[in-house]
C-alpha cells in the first residue's frame, strides 16, 4: 500500500466516529422533543410541567354531543421555588372554560374567573376526587375519542402554553352488540340443503316402480 493510500484511509477510519456520533446525536434531540405519554398530552412551560393532559372520556363510552360539557384532567408539576397560579384556559372549539378550586363547586366561580393555585416543588392533579376542576362548556361540535381539542393555558409567573388534548379512551370495558353469527347461517343453510337432498331421492325412489 502506497504512502498516499494509506493516508486517505487512516483519514476515513478517523471521520467515522465523529459521522456516527453526529448522526446519533440528531436522533437523540429528534426523540426529546416529542411531548406525549401513554394517557395524554404532556407540556413545559418555565418552571411548569404539564402531564397526561385529556378530556375524560364521555361516560358510556359514546360520544359528546354540540352543547354538552366536557371535563378536563392533568397534573400540574411546578418545580419552581416560587408558587404559580392558573389564571386562564382558553381555545377552540367550546364556549369557554371554567376553572373551579378545590373544595367548590362550579356554581361557586364565575365563569372563566376561576384561578388554580399551584404551589412550590408541588404536584396540583385537576380533575382528581376532590381536587380542582376544568370543565369546557358549550362544546361546538360532537367530540369522541380519538379526537382533540386545543387548549391555552396561561400561568402567572411561568407564561403561556399551548396544549393539544386528546379525548380519552374509556377506562371501563363497554359491551359490544351481539354479532352476527355467520357459522349459525352457514349450519342452518347446510341443514336445509341436506334435507331437500333426502327428499328429493325419497320422491324419485317412491316413483319407481321397479322398487
Amino acid at each position: 500500500m502506497n504512502r498516499a493510500l494509506r493516508a486517505a484511509t487512516m483519514g476515513v477510519l478517523l471521520l467515522s466516529p465523529l459521522a456516527l456520533s453526529a448522526c446519533s446525536a440528531g436522533q437523540v434531540t429528534q426523540t426529546a422533543s416529542q411531548q406525549r405519554d401513554k394517557v395524554g398530552a404532556m407540556a413545559e412551560v418555565g418552571d411548569i410541567t404539564l402531564r397526561a393532559v385529556a378530556v375524560n372520556s364521555p361516560e358510556g363510552g359514546g360520544a359528546y354531543e354540540a352543547g354538552d360539557d366536557a371535563t378536563v384532567r392533568m397534573a400540574v408539576v411546578n418545580s419552581g421555588n416560587e408558587d404559580d397560579t392558573l389564571t386562564g384556559v382558553s381555545g377552540e372549539g367550546f364556549d369557554e372554560a371554567v376553572m373551579t378550586p378545590a373544595g367548590e363547586t362550579a356554581s361557586d366561580s364565575t365563569a372563566g374567573s376561576g384561578e388554580l393555585e399551584i404551589p412550590a416543588r408541588s404536584t396540583v392533579f385537576v380533575g382528581a376526587e376532590g381536587g380542582p376542576e376544568i370543565t369546557l362548556s358549550g362544546l361546538d361540535e360532537a367530540l369522541t375519542t380519538g379526537q382533540s381539542v386545543e387548549l391555552v393555558l396561561t400561568f402567572e409567573n411561568a407564561g403561556e402554553v399551548t396544549v393539544g388534548t386528546p379525548v380519552a379512551t374509556p377506562e371501563e370495558f363497554i359491551e359490544r352488540e351481539e354479532a352476527f353469527d355467520f357459522h349459525h347461517e352457514e349450519e342452518e343453510g347446510e341443514s336445509g340443503a341436506e334435507e331437500a337432498n333426502r327428499e328429493d331421492t325419497e320422491s324419485a325412489g317412491g316413483g319407481n316402480p321397479g322398487n
